[in-house]
Parts: structure tokens; C-alpha cells; sequence
């Protein structure tokens, strides 16, 4: 086979990775340049979906939400799953059903968990609104509830908060709970997977120089779980701009609700794509979304992986 051997055995991979993502992102980049809809191509526009884009406020409020989703369920996902690995990688009994049942909720349907976290969000019947009865807390509307928990917060104290820094609304940081919990499995897996490659003897020569457990995490464990902190950061972050099945199964009627809080810059492509029928316009918004989180990546690689220990 020679020197293009190597060659011939990453051309099948190859092939499926520009069939299935290239081709796609290329057509999709064409579609936007046309009035596209149910027919077919329509009058070329030129950059005029963009440029409608540019000027659409719904389009930038839906980005903002997004923006809000991926603040809350990054760092905060990243950090639960973090702890919940270094326990887990101690030395417990039954650890095997432990592991087994944090996994469970990335291997359930997304539309029966929906379900089930609809229920717990119920104002009148949810497991949530209990538990805050139970500690003597007031109830919450927590899908129906379109004003930004900044003012919630300040809203008690009659100190009324500008709506620019209202914060997300109470809808949104329900499904970034949800969103969290749903992921925490493969997070767990991941941190689980770099915590047993870190080298027994660096904890001993610690151990040997007197660093309690704050001292081994700070100087052993973090500097080494380095690269896998930086991969569950940019997949985390990827996959959750493009979240969509929480918001269309959970908020609503209609979905993106209340009061568009919840309507995330891929349901609203959804929209305008599917149900309006404007697939060049949607086309338009997905290559927006693409360059958005391209530019994040890029960014979060130039920052941070001068910081990740190899």
C-alpha cells in the first residue's frame, strides 16, 4: 500500500464527515443566498437575509436567551460534574450503581425526562414547589414566570431593577436545571475517564510533603484534569447553543414561551424555517449561529489551552 496506506484507511471517515457535515454546511450557505421556500429557490438576495437578519429584534433577543442558557449551564454543569466525579473516584461502597445511576439520564429520552420535569415544574402538583413549601419558602411559577430573576430577587425589597439587567427570566433557569442534570452523566464519564489517568505517584510524593486534600486537588488533580476540563468545556458549550428539544417540549403553549423568555436562537430558526416556510432566511440565521460558535471555540483555544497542562 505504500506511503498513502494511512490515507486509505481515514478515507472512509473522511467521506462521512464531508458528506454528512461539509456538503450540508455548504448548501446550507447557498439556501441563505435566495428568497428559498417551499418551491425551491426564489429571487436571489444576495446578503439580504443577513441584513434582515441584522435588523431583527426577535433574532437578537433569541440569541440573548441562548446566551444566557449557555452562561448558566456551562460553568455550573462543568462544576457539579467535576464534584460528583472526585467522589465518585474515591473508594465507596455499591460505587458501581452509583456511576450507573448518574448515567442513566443521558441515555433516557429526552421527551420522557421533558415530561417528567414538566410535572416537577407544575405550580400546582410539582415535586419543586413542594420542597420549597416544605422549607417554608413562597412558590414559584417556574415555567410561566417571564420576568428575570434579578428582579424576582430585588422584587421583595421594593427595589425596582431595570429590565437590561432583569436576567434571564425563571422559565430559562428551569431548563438550564434541567439541562444540567440531563448532562451530567457524560460529564461524570469524562472527568471520571481523566481522573484515573492521573498518576498514583504524584499524589504520594504530595502526601510525602505534607498537601492535605485542598493542596493535592489545587496542585495535582486540577493542573492534570487540565485537558479534560478544556474538552467538556467547548463540547459543553457547543452542544448548548444548540439546545432545542427542552424548549418545545417543556415551554409553552407556545413553545419559546412565556412572553419569548425561553425562545433560544435554534427554535427560533425552527420558526421561521419550518414553520414559516422561509428556508433561505433560516439558512441565513443556522450559518449565523455557526460562525457564533466557530468564533467561541477559536477563542476559548487561543485563552484558555495555553493554561491546559499536556
Amino acid at each position: 500500500m505504500g506511503k498513502f496506506g494511512p490515507y486509505l484507511y481515514l478515507l472512509p471517515a473522511a467521506l462521512i464527515i464531508i458528506v454528512f457535515r461539509f456538503v450540508p454546511i455548504l448548501y446550507s450557505v447557498r439556501i441563505s443566498l435566495y428568497r428559498w421556500g417551499i418551491a425551491g429557490a426564489g429571487a436571489f438576495l444576495g446578503i439580504g437575509n443577513y441584513a434582515e437578519m441584522i435588523r431583527d429584534g426577535i433574532f437578537w433577543r433569541s440569541m440573548l436567551n441562548a446566551s444566557y442558557y449557555v452562561i448558566g449551564v456551562v460553568p455550573l454543569g462543568i462544576v457539579v460534574s467535576l464534584l460528583a466525579s472526585l467522589l465518585l473516584n474515591t473508594k465507596i461502597r455499591a460505587l458501581g450503581l452509583y456511576r450507573t445511576v448518574y448515567f442513566l439520564p443521558v441515555v433516557t429520552s429526552i421527551i420522557a425526562i421533558s415530561m417528567v420535569w414538566k410535572w416537577i415544574y407544575n405550580p400546582q402538583r410539582g415535586l419543586a414547589n413542594y420542597l420549597l413549601m416544605r422549607f417554608r419558602l413562597p412558590t414559584l411559577a417556574w415555567l410561566e414566570e417571564p420576568r428575570g430573576v434579578v428582579e424576582l430577587a430585588f422584587s421583595p425589597l421594593g427595589i425596582e431593577v431595570p429590565g437590561w439587567c432583569a436576567g434571564p427570566s425563571l422559565a430559562l433557569v428551569a431548563l438550564v436545571i434541567l439541562s444540567i442534570w440531563k448532562g451530567l452523566g457524560y460529564n461524570i464519564v469524562i472527568f471520571l475517564a481523566g481522573l484515573q489517568n492521573i498518576p498514583q505517584q504524584y499524589y504520594e510524593a504530595g502526601r510525602i510533603d505534607g498537601a492535605g486534600r485542598l493542596g493535592l486537588f489545587r496542585h495535582v488533580t486540577w493542573p492534570l484534569l487540565s485537558p479534560t476540563t478544556f474538552y467538556v468545556l467547548v463540547m459543553t458549550t457547543i452542544v448548548s447553543f444548540q439546545v432545542f428539544a427542552p424548549v418545545w417540549l417543556i415551554t409553552g403553549p407556545p413553545a419559546g414561551g412565556p412572553l419569548g423568555t425561553t425562545k433560544v436562537i435554534v427554535y427560533y430558526l425552527y420558526q421561521r424555517a419550518f414553520n414559516e416556510g422561509r428556508y433561505g432566511y433560516g439558512s441565513a440565521i443556522a450559518f449565523a449561529l455557526f460562525l457564533v460558535i466557530l468564533c467561541l471555540t477559536l477563542a476559548q483555544r487561543l485563552v484558555l489551552e495555553r493554561r491546559v497542562h499536556y
